[in-house]
């Protein structure tokens, strides 16, 4: 009886052996894929500082305000003033155009506006219906 018991013990302390060298050959593996994806997230932390002082040495007023003059024929850029902005209300926005159908009963039908219903244009000045905003 002692001789099983010892054997037991035996294979129970190898199978615990060869579990703990596993799980060591994993972690130390686990530990080299973290170091590499720290050491790509520094490099892209460093690629970003670098993209952004590209881009505010591109954005700098002088090299804009020249690049503004060198194009002003083609483009006719000029500085931004108060009077330009407006109230939405005093946009005035395209009035939208139905196509014309062959047949009108047909197209009210197939819109599912009935038989009985006419599509009310919107006045000038207010943009077109959206979808939404239709009432069956």
């Amino acid at each position: 009886m002692r001789s099983v018991l010892y054997l037991l013990t035996t294979l129970v302390v190898m199978g615990l052996a060869f579990w703990a060298y596993r799980e060591n050959y994993s972690t130390q593996a686990a530990l080299t894929d973290l170091g590499k994806a720290q050491h790509e997230i520094a490099t892209l932390r460093e690629d970003l500082g670098v993209l952004r002082a590209e881009w505010s040495y591109l954005n700098r007023p002088d090299r804009l305000r020249e690049l503004v003059n060198l194009n002003f024929e083609k483009l006719k850029l000029v500085p931004f003033s108060a009077d330009q902005y407006v109230d939405v209300g005093q946009v005035a926005f395209p009035v939208p155009v139905a196509p014309q159908p062959s047949d009108p009963a047909a197209a009210l039908a197939g819109a599912g506006l009935g038989t009985g219903a006419v599509p009310v244009e919107r006045p000038a000045g207010f943009p077109p219906l959206r979808p939404q905003e239709r009432t069956p």
